[in-house]
């Protein structure tokens, strides 16, 4: 397991854990990062990351990244 901000761009994971305060769990569910989910990077350049989740391309922060096991 690693944390998603370490996944190679263009590789297909398998979200495997979410963590983090009960707020960002919350909010990062309603996105869609939920375990079992399918989430691949799309590029990464400085602190945002873009990964494509559940047929959408959302930008999320490296912190934020950092929280979703994969």
């Amino acid at each position: 397991m690693m944390p998603l901000m370490m996944a190679e761009t263009g590789q297909e994971n398998s979200i495997k854990k979410v963590g983090g305060k009960t707020e960002v769990r919350q909010f990062l569910e309603n996105l869609g990062f939920v375990p079992g989910a399918k989430v691949t990077v799309v590029s990464a350049n400085g602190g945002n990351i873009i990964v494509n989740i559940k047929e959408s391309r959302i930008a999320i922060s490296r912190e934020m990244a950092g929280k979703i096991m994969v």
